[in-house]
């Protein structure tokens, strides 16, 4: 593309994620506790024959709460960043345009709270258990529908939602047993971290390009599915990189190439709208 063409691509870009919406709260800053860990018959016991008290400890984590305008119930969106951090043009993008179509959003911190810069090149923390957390949170506040409580992420974000979407055998996470999220996004993610078959609707969304999370993991995961669980949709889009939605020029981020795209842009936030309409009620 043109040097001038490209410019004037990205500057439409800036402009459509900074559009204002009608919202009462945009971006206020929160904190919550990220989920404990369900903890075994045996550390229980233990713990009782040393005449412990026991008790599960988890990590404050922080968060952007964004609603529309109103009382509500609204349903609500939880929203996972990548391994680079939680960008402040990516939580107000976020912000706006879901407390634009009607939904509370969580945008969670995972790494602020913990020290870290990133966690491209080093250990992650749980982002389920963040992601728990904020789901409990979310679930607390009176004008939201803990019903309708979806999951959407990015890139690292993407496979803690593929993997919040997952089946799984046993109880890992202290959260009550009717709290459960209705949904998931997934922005590019790896989707082989994913259970064989979904507990939850997901929609995935990734550039056929994308050098970092490659298409092909999706596409030899959806083959392999067994014909039962929630239903999943994989989106492939030609030409596009990894975070492809992000309006920033192209460049290289450890070693993948990252570059934004209208247009898998503008197709992917419609396929989300439609997906979450559906599966959140809105």
């Amino acid at each position: 593309m043109h040097r001038f063409g490209l410019t004037a691509s990205l500057l439409i870009a800036l402009t459509t994620w900074k559009q204002p919406a009608a919202a009462q709260t945009i971006d206020q800053p929160v904190t919550f506790n990220a989920a404990s860990y369900v903890l075994g018959r045996l550390q229980q016991r233990s713990a009782l024959e040393r005449g412990e008290m026991v008790v599960a400890t988890s990590q404050a984590i922080s968060g952007y709460l964004s609603k529309p305008s109103g009382d509500g119930p609204f349903a609500a969106i939880v929203y996972l960043h990548g391994c680079a951090g939680l960008s402040e043009l990516t939580r107000q993008h976020f912000a706006r345009l879901f407390s634009g179509w009607g939904y509370v959003v969580l945008a969670v911190d995972s790494f602020g709270p913990r020290g870290l810069a990133q966690a491209c090149t080093r250990p992650a923390p749980d982002r389920q258990a963040d992601a728990w957390g904020a789901l409990a949170y979310l679930s607390s506040l009176p004008y939201v529908d803990r019903t309708r409580i979806g999951v959407v992420g990015s890139s690292q974000g993407g496979m803690a939602a593929m993997r919040l979407a997952s089946t799984h055998d046993v109880k890992i996470y202290d959260v009550p047993d009717d709290l459960s999220f209705k949904a998931a996004v997934a922005y590019y993610p790896a989707c082989s971290v994913a259970s064989k078959w979904l507990a939850v609707p997901t929609l995935i969304l990734i550039g056929d390009k994308d050098d970092w999370t490659p298409a092909q993991n999706c596409q030899q995961w959806m083959s392999l599915r067994p014909d039962k669980g929630a239903p999943v949709k994989l989106e492939v889009y030609p030409g596009a990189y990894h975070s492809f939605d992000s309006p920033r020029p192209g460049r290289s981020l450890f070693g993948h190439w990252l570059q934004y795209d209208a247009d898998a842009t503008e197709r992917s936030t419609a396929e989300m709208q439609e997906f979450l309409a559906v599966h959140l009620g809105r």
